[in-house]
């Protein structure tokens, strides 16, 4: 039976990216996160998929060394692979539907 998300504003945890399991395919997860704090810069270790549903978020990654920052907004997809080192940074409050394997820092 299909399921139908439309609580997304909603959803609201006791800490920041803290997430909501939505589903898993073939071991990859698809979680809705809300948060209003700060990462921590990591590598991947597997591909990413960063999709920004509401608020606005900074995000900061690394290509050789050199720091760079993209802000995105609702509807902006950031697409992180293996090894992309990056830290996302909310500007106020975000939801965020994060796409990965399964365990995935």
């Amino acid at each position: 039976m299909p399921t139908i998300v439309n609580d997304v504003i909603d959803f609201r945890p006791d800490r920041a990216w803290d997430a909501r399991d939505l589903m898993e395919i073939d071991g990859v997860t698809v979680r809705l996160h809300w948060t209003d704090q700060p990462y921590k810069w990591h590598r991947n270790d597997g591909a990413e998929a960063f999709v920004v549903l509401s608020g606005q978020v900074d995000m900061f990654y690394r290509i050789d060394g050199a720091e760079h920052c993209v802000r995105l907004s609702p509807t902006d997809i950031f697409l992180a692979d293996v090894g992309d080192e990056h830290v996302a940074h909310p500007v106020g409050a975000a939801h965020i539907l994060v796409v990965e394997r399964k365990g995935s820092v």
